[in-house]
């Protein structure tokens, strides 16, 4: 990414939408800091809008790449919705937004451009003759075959014995990859062949289906409620992990025109870091957002786009199979004894352990 230079044009506070309340963290209008860390730089050339601080110097919001940043993120997400919506960020070289209402913006919007993700408009065009059947089946059975090799171990770890696997495995099971030859093909050859130019999102769906068993295996009422669930109710608590802890937390655009969004308005030609994770997570757009609830009432997610695509579809299969195999081979599968699923990462985030007891 190029460097963006910020405007010089101060950006007046946004108006609240109707019916949205306005509070002072949202406006800046009358609030204190929240308290945090915050750094210094000198003021450029150019000026920063709104980020005026001592003689000589500016404060800059805390950067979505700063220490500790890959193991709780969600602190600094917070501070940036609250008192900083839009800021020029130097260690990404980008503007950073970080609103729900923003980061959908962005991602729908015709004037940002240089992106793509998979169901997205040009990605739905390029994908036909798709045999939905045949990838439900080949999700099964490899769902099924992963158990199986784990379900009579005493331990086991569900990333790396199972979702590390599951994704590239469909992949190989749908174009007749032989399974020796599975991890070496299925990444390029096999995979373009099957989703276009979404076959790179491979180790998206790992990352994404981790987060997802580690949702629901952290809480025991999931585990029950979706032991023998209809297809539907599991496509809600995968789309509910999708939005509470999305595989990819940073995407990258680059505005075509200037763009007016909360906190002033983004210049034209600039590169822009949307915050999927802290979008996610939003309370302006999601009632108690850190709560895991496939029932909630308010569902949505940004990691995938509305069309069709293959990866999306497989992504969505394998959550699917990947509960019915697991609790079909190990009834009594529970995660071990004092784990508790951590994840970590800054631009893709997940757990890398799950810990379980296959036999309870």
């Amino acid at each position: 990414m190029s460097p963006a230079a910020p405007s010089a044009a101060a950006p007046s506070a946004p108006e609240p939408g109707p019916g949205r309340a306005t509070s002072p963290a949202r406006t800046g209008r009358g609030a204190a800091p929240l308290p945090g860390r915050v750094r210094t730089a000198p003021v450029p050339a150019t000026g920063d809008p709104g980020r005026t601080g001592g003689a000589g110097g500016r404060t800059v919001a805390p950067s979505p790449l700063d220490p500790g940043a890959s193991q709780d993120p969600h602190g600094i997400h917070r501070r940036l919705r609250e008192e900083f919506p839009l800021t020029y960020d130097p260690l990404l070289r980008a503007w950073v937004l970080s609103r729900y209402a923003d980061v959908a913006t962005a991602l729908t919007d015709g004037r940002f451009t240089h992106g793509h993700r998979p169901g997205d408009p040009p990605c739905a065009r390029a994908h036909v003759d798709v045999d939905t059947a045949a990838l439900r089946s080949a999700t099964e059975r490899t769902a099924h075959v992963l158990a199986r090799r784990i379900a009579e171990r005493p331990q086991a770890d569900l990333v790396a014995d199972f979702c590390h696997w599951l994704p590239a495995g469909t992949v190989a099971a749908a174009v007749g990859v032989p399974y020796r030859d599975m991890m070496r093909l299925v990444r390029g050859r096999a995979a373009g062949a099957l989703a276009g130019e979404c076959g790179t999102q491979i180790a998206v769906r790992e990352k994404a289906l981790a987060s997802f068993l580690g949702n629901v295996l952290s809480d025991p009422d999931q585990v029950a409620a979706l032991r023998d669930a209809p297809a539907a109710l599991v496509a809600r608590a995968w789309t509910e992990s999708l939005r509470r802890d999305p595989p990819v937390q940073i995407a990258v655009r680059r505005t075509a025109s200037e763009v007016p969004v909360s906190g002033g308005t983004i210049p034209a030609g600039s590169s822009v870091a949307l915050l999927v994770g802290s979008a996610g997570r939003d309370p302006e757009r999601f009632r108690d957002p850190d709560r895991f609830d496939p029932l909630r009432d308010d569902p949505g997610q940004l990691t995938y786009g509305p069309g069709f695509c293959p990866a999306v579809l497989l992504a969505g299969i394998e959550a699917e199979y990947a509960l019915r195999a697991l609790f079909t081979e190990m009834p009594r599968l529970r995660l071990a004894d004092g784990f508790r699923p951590t994840a970590a990462g800054l631009i893709t985030r997940a757990p890398r352990t799950l810990i379980v007891r296959p036999g309870g």
